[in-house]
């Protein structure tokens, strides 16, 4: 899991949620890399589909889109 600073809860709040305290984004990183189906919650990344860890650290992270996309 990958705890958020506060600085991403404009970003967050602004997007709509994808199920009931949860949304599912893309993790768009500086480097150009994105991680699709990313779980929030209460300002936490809880999983990413498909990876065992989080790659990646929050100073890493250029923006998180909600995609919508339910599992």
């Amino acid at each position: 899991m990958l705890q958020l600073s506060d600085k991403w809860a404009p970003r967050l709040l602004a997007q709509p949620e994808t199920g009931m305290g949860y949304q599912i984004v893309r993790v768009r990183l500086h480097d150009g890399r994105e991680f699709e189906q990313a779980t929030v919650v209460e300002g936490v990344i809880t999983d990413i589909q498909g990876k065992k860890e989080i790659p990646f650290s929050e100073n890493e992270i250029a923006d998180l889109i909600v995609t919508g996309y339910p599992r």
